[in-house]
């Protein structure tokens, strides 16, 4: 494995941890602000919007920029954003600080996406994303149920201490590490945004938004789930988190391995099967051992999607990739933040703290249904945006 690529790691942990280390947190949050859960839910929302917004506007900003550097800039911005959370005396501070980290989201997995892709032959692309991506299930494995453990011990600031921490080594370990790649010689934004003409992209965003957006719906009021509906003790959370963790772990290296043989099938299998289960989880949630079960499943099922969708965006928008990459991820969270509103919104109807598996079940089949459509236009040679590969660079 390229030492670059284990730079990209270690920055994806850092941001992984940052994105999920508040859903174990989210009953204290509220509590020492004196809000509701689902008020709380908005600094899941929150975060998730400003991925949305931040991907293409911090990509279009560094078009000029090599990507090291641009990557530098993300992880700054998240050493930032966690300190003025840690810090924060208001819940609008808090939020404040969520979509400063957030900002370095989108552009730091779009372009480190399209560099781990340049490391490695073509045949090999959604390995090497899925080898990236990994630090983001690290995170959900060590960082979250560290962060957590630290917050229900410590108090909830010293996780974002803890998260700053994380995103500075991150930081550190990309200086010392990735290569200097220049600016593409066609990074013009106009040539970017051109490739959104191509409506297989457009499918594959759409996929992206609905079928990770399901994950979003359940995970997102987990703590509250299983402490008030399944019985476990609140310091179960962190544990039930590792589990989810460990299916985000094993969703990715499946994913990883498959996409480059089997891309469409994999989405199909993948997005049935994550309706099914999270259909399973308005059940299973009574019962500790199925909700534990389900919990892995979850993060497998949903994390399995990723590289596939990461790796469809990018083969579709080959001639300009980095602007639509880092699109692409921030659909991952404009799903997240449609879903943990749309959940919010169903428990403060009173329908409970297992009704939003159900929105999750309706995102995920039209999901399914988009992915099926993409196939049979595939298949009938559809004409879409011509692009170029991309050039392969040296390790």
């Amino acid at each position: 494995m390229p030492l670059a690529l284990l730079a990209l790691t270690l920055g994806a942990f850092g941001i992984g941890t940052t994105e999920f280390v508040v859903v174990g947190l989210l009953p204290d949050i509220a509590s020492s602000y004196s809000v509701s859960i689902p008020t709380a839910g908005l600094l899941v929302t929150g975060y998730a919007l400003g991925v949305v917004a931040g991907a293409p506007l911090m990509t279009g900003l560094g078009t000029r920029l090599s990507r090291k550097r641009m990557l530098l800039g993300m992880l700054t911005l998240l050493v930032v954003g966690n300190l003025l959370s840690a810090a924060a005396p208001t819940f609008a501070l808090m939020l404040a600080g969520r979509i400063v980290a957030s900002l370095a989201h989108g552009a730091f997995f779009g372009i480190g996406a399209v560099v781990a892709g340049t490391l490695v032959s073509a045949d090999r692309r959604a390995g090497a994303i899925a080898i990236m991506f990994t630090g983001l299930t690290v995170a959900t494995v060590v960082g979250v149920p560290l962060g957590t453990l630290l917050g229900q011990h410590f108090g909830w600031r010293l996780t974002f201490v803890f998260v700053a921490l994380v995103g500075l080594i991150g930081l550190l370990g990309v200086a010392a590490l990735v290569p200097e790649q220049p600016a593409a010689a066609n990074a013009a934004l106009r040539t970017e945004l051109a490739v959104f003409r191509n409506h297989q992209v457009l499918l594959a965003m759409a996929m992206t938004v609905l079928g990770f957006g399901g994950v979003f719906a359940a995970i997102t009021y987990l703590a509250p789930m299983m402490t008030e509906v399944t019985g476990y003790a609140e310091s179960s959370v962190t544990w039930l988190l590792v589990l989810f963790g460990l299916g985000f772990f094993a969703g990715n290296l499946i994913g990883g391995k498959f996409a480059d043989r089997h891309l469409m099938p994999m989405l199909y299998l993948t997005l049935g099967g994550l309706a099914l289960v999270l259909a399973l989880f308005t059940v299973t949630a009574h019962d500790k051992t199925a909700a534990a079960v389900t919990v892995v499943l979850i993060g497998a099922l949903g994390f399995a999607t990723v590289p596939p969708l990461q790796k469809r965006v990018l083969d579709q928008a080959a001639g300009a990739p980095t602007l639509a990459s880092a699109v692409n991820i921030g659909a991952f969270n404009l799903g997240n933040a449609v879903s943990a509103w749309l959940g919010g919104v169903v428990i403060a109807a009173g329908y409970g703290y297992t009704a939003p598996n159900w929105v999750g079940v309706g995102l995920v089949l039209v999901a399914l249904l988009l992915a099926i459509l993409s196939g049979q236009l595939e298949r009938r040679g559809t004409p879409t945006v011509p692009a170029e590969p991309l050039a392969t660079v040296p390790a």
